[in-house]
């Protein structure tokens, strides 16, 4: 009998080849790299949609976290669901169709409203892409390996920022802000179906150990264990303060740059984005490269344990940036902070999609991108706008300035978080060297 071919998409016997293994993890890489350009573009934008659509900042919050988050994040959760049944590359590309759609849509609008809408839209688009990416990533690699693979999928959130601002700079400073939304939205489409034809769905693999189990369990189910496992506990909270911290920082950033310094959209998409990718590919790849070293020779504890070292040193160096008076120091300083504060996406999604069950790990991604979001996406740059606003009346245009170092200060509660998993992990023994668990 002749063997026929399966199809990209389609789940087979035997082993993902090495080949297909990295084309997939590229492909979800690039997606997740759309994914954040969409979204983050509109950080460079501020001051350009503040100053047509005569908006205030907290408005801009609002459109930058709370409108945005509140639909990606609780639309994951359904997604995940689905994720953890069907296939989960059909899932991303008709996820991103739908959000880079959103982001050209986001061109057209006339009025807050419209915006808020269209932004809406991106959300419940993207709401589609992270669950099931880290699914597929954590059935195509290794626990040893896999805090590598999530952290190089990890770059599309640093690479993807930078992108929204080269680009979302130098359109908006050529031409403006409509444009560079409309640029930006449709090559996302194409690449849609690109993933759809090439990226591979492999079979769902328990860990070694681990008892197989083909049941479907709830999403409640993937609640409860979650919530009952202490050191996924303490990672979600750390990873959650790191990203409210973090997306604060990335959302408001441009217009910060602008207002205390002067600096144009063209200087910062040019000079300050170019930077930003750069220490996101070198704190991502080296931590995540870190990161399974670590494991291999200390267990998977030593991974939450580097987080909160790197983290500690990123802290003096984040809040200079928003105490220097200069933009040459202060873009410098910004540059030595993200080479560590970068460190945390890829060891931590790898831990989490470590400890979940089999059948859970696109609800256990889901379940703690939920609480990242509605937390950390939606309350940071939409806290970072409504602080804006009530320091105005005393710090004029350094209102923005003091809003952003009260949200930095918040950092020593996640370098606890990381410290207390480590802490779970190693009085569970969960992931131990092999010589130590002999």
């Amino acid at each position: 009998m002749t063997a026929t071919a399966a199809t990209p998409s389609t789940p087979v016997d035997t082993e993902v080849s090495p080949k297909a293994r990295r084309l997939t993890l590229f492909l979800l890489t690039v997606t997740y790299f759309f994914s954040y350009m969409d979204r983050q573009i509109l950080s460079i934008l501020l001051e350009d949609i503040k100053a047509d659509l005569l908006l205030n900042d907290t408005q801009l919050g609002l459109l930058s976290g709370l409108a945005f988050a509140l639909f990606y994040a609780t639309l994951g959760i359904p997604v995940a669901a689905l994720a953890d049944r069907i296939n989960r590359v059909n899932i991303i590309s008709i996820a991103m169709a739908l959000w880079s759609a959103m982001t050209a849509v986001c061109g057209l609008a006339q009025n807050f409203s419209q915006l808020l809408l269209a932004r809406i839209g991106v959300g419940v688009g993207e709401a589609g892409s992270s669950p099931p990416s880290h699914s597929i990533i954590a059935d195509l690699y290794p626990a040893d390996k896999r805090a590598l693979a999530l952290s190089i999928y990890s770059l599309g959130v640093t690479l993807g920022a930078a992108a929204g601002q080269i680009f979302g700079g130098n359109l908006t400073y050529f031409f403006n802000w409509r444009v560079a939304f409309f640029a930006i939205g449709v090559p996302g489409v194409i690449l849609a179906v690109i993933v759809k034809l090439y990226a591979t769905e492999p079979l769902r693999k328990a860990e070694p150990g681990a008892v197989a189990d083909d049941s479907t369990p709830s999403i409640m189910d993937g609640f409860r264990s979650i919530f009952a496992n202490r050191a996924a506990i303490w990672l979600v909270s750390g990873v959650t303060i790191t990203s409210m911290i973090g997306y604060a920082l990335t959302g408001w950033t441009p217009a910060y740059l602008i207002r205390s310094f002067g600096m144009s959209t063209l200087q910062i998409g040019n000079i300050v984005a170019p930077l930003l990718a750069i220490a996101g590919v070198v704190s991502g790849l080296g931590s995540g490269w870190l990161a399974n070293r670590l494991s291999q020779r200390y267990g998977l504890k030593a991974q939450a344990y580097m987080v909160a070292g790197l983290k500690t040193i990123a802290l003096p160096f984040l809040v200079w940036f928003y105490m220097a008076e200069s933009a040459t120091l202060a873009v410098g300083v910004y540059f030595i902070a993200l080479l560590f504060q970068s460190c945390y996406l890829g060891p931590t999604f790898a831990l989490i999609q470590t400890l979940a069950p089999l059948r859970m790990r696109a609800a256990w991604a889901a379940i703690t991108l939920l609480i990242i979001n509605l937390i950390g996406l939606g309350l940071g740059p939409t806290l970072v706008g409504i602080l804006s606003d009530l320091f105005a009346p005393e710090y004029g245009e350094e209102s923005l300035r003091q809003a952003l170092l009260v949200i930095a200060a918040a950092t020593p509660l996640a370098i606890f978080c990381y410290w207390r998993a480590g802490r779970c992990l190693a009085a569970d023994r969960i992931g131990e060297p092999r010589a130590a668990v002999a």
